[in-house]
């Protein structure tokens, strides 16, 4: 453009997404293959970081029992024993959760669901991206 030429009123820019659902939360899905910023699951985080401060709770005896500890951080034990699996998942997963490289399917409703202990399987099941 030079000095002269009229600048438009409208510009018009197609940028293929799909809002999806994730978490609870509405997120922006880009088409395949396009280039992203990894973006932190802060729920999955969360969620990861109590289940580990739980676990070092539990291991150290500052609590008793699962009923105690929930009893404390006021939550209801079922709840609880769901979140403290999540130190069982395969460190790279920790890892693709932490580094915001899971795919898209690993939310915290999944992880929470029964998963697989052994860890070759549960890459089947998530592979990180």
């Amino acid at each position: 453009m030079t000095r002269n030429t009229p600048i438009p009123d409208t510009v018009t820019v197609h940028v293929p997404f799909r809002v999806v659902k994730r978490g609870g939360r509405k997120e922006i899905q880009l088409p395949e293959g396009a280039p992203s910023r990894s973006e932190l699951d802060n729920a999955l985080v969360k969620a990861l970081a109590r289940a580990f401060r739980w676990d070092r709770m539990l291991r150290s005896g500052e609590v008793a029992t699962i009923a105690e500890l929930a009893e404390r951080e006021r939550i209801a034990p079922s709840y609880m024993t769901r979140v403290l699996r999540l130190t069982l998942l395969a460190p790279d997963i920790v890892e693709a959760i932490l580094d915001g490289r899971q795919t898209p399917d690993v939310t915290l409703a999944r992880v929470l669901e029964p998963f697989p202990v052994e860890w070759r399987e549960q890459g089947r099941s998530w592979p990180a991206r």
